[in-house]
């Protein structure tokens, strides 16, 4: 199976190939891949090298100019240092776009914290009318990516190296398991991990793929009169937690929140497995914090 990163590049040759009012900007990342599809449009398959706020930029005068585009490199690079870019030129101009990144909170640990980006959807979702999907498999990777590309919102696609099992493909939060002392939401790769962590517990397990727009209705849905939710996201800790509070703000109610940490940089390279244990997003982790809040 082709891993969520494949999935992507072999799905945005597909639609640049069928879709003339589709374009591709790169900064060097994955330029190799589609060198194949540059050559056979020159024109709409643009690597800027490693110059990101003018892949940004660039990508958002091809959406002024009437072309959708796809506007692809590593989280850190795509949403951090572009950030003005995005805010101004796609936001401010009000020019749609559909940003790839890969990479993740720390996909590549090796290469330092250079190339690790948890803040990266807290910072898109302090910009208006924004979409963010955070696949947990490369099938929704593909579907997500399929359905951002027609019309002209602006679109955050987050890829990561980890993959659940099995794809869900439904729309909105997605009910896997049913209790009735809590709810667990996941949000993407995190998902195997949770169902681990909640093997034992009485709770309803939710599933997001799309974080943002936010669920509202599917959250109300799962909870009861009196509410008590654990919200797992593979970035910085409480994203999503104003949106939880927002729609529960007539219900009685506990959360808590669990992603990467805030008040702490983890300084270690190590694997992705030793950063997942370091902000406790690692299975076991997930499984004591679970506890110890439906215990309270």
């Amino acid at each position: 199976m082709l891993s969520m990163r494949e999935t992507f590049l072999a799905t945005a040759e597909e639609i640049v190939d069928a879709d003339p009012d589709v374009a591709v900007v790169l900064a060097d990342i994955s330029a190799a891949q589609l060198a194949a599809a540059a050559r056979r449009h020159p024109d709409r398959v643009v690597n800027v090298g490693i110059r990101e706020q003018l892949l940004v930029s660039t990508g958002a005068g091809l959406a002024l100019a009437g072309l959708r585009p796809i506007v692809h490199t590593f989280s850190a690079f795509l949403v951090e240092r572009a950030f003005e870019q995005i805010k101004l030129d796609l936001g401010h101009q009000d020019a749609g776009a559909v940003l790839v990144s890969y990479g993740a909170s720390y996909d590549m640990p090796a290469e330092g914290r250079t190339h690790q980006s948890p803040g990266d959807v807290a910072l898109i979702d302090s910009l208006p009318c924004w979409q963010v999907h955070v696949p947990g498999h490369p099938a929704e990777a593909r579907r997500l990516l399929l359905d951002s590309v027609p019309g002209d919102s602006r679109v955050y696609l987050r890829l990561s190296a980890d993959e659940n099992s099995e794809p869900h493909l439904g729309v909105g939060f997605q009910r896997l398991r049913t209790g009735t002392r809590g709810v667990v939401l996941a949000v993407g790769p995190v998902l195997d991990r949770v169902l681990a962590a909640a093997g034992p517990l009485d709770v309803t397990v939710l599933y997001a793929s799309t974080i943002r727009p936010f669920d509202t209705a599917g959250l109300r849905a799962a909870v009861g009169d009196v509410a008590d939710v654990v919200l797992v996201e593979p970035y910085l800790k409480g994203t999503s937690a104003h949106h939880v509070s927002d729609a529960l703000i007539d219900v009685p109610h506990r959360l808590l929140s669990l992603g990467t940490l805030r008040d702490t940089e983890v300084r270690t390279y190590g694997t992705r497995a030793d950063h997942d244990l370091a902000h406790g997003l690692d299975a076991g982790s997930i499984a004591l914090s679970l506890k110890d809040f439906f215990r309270g």
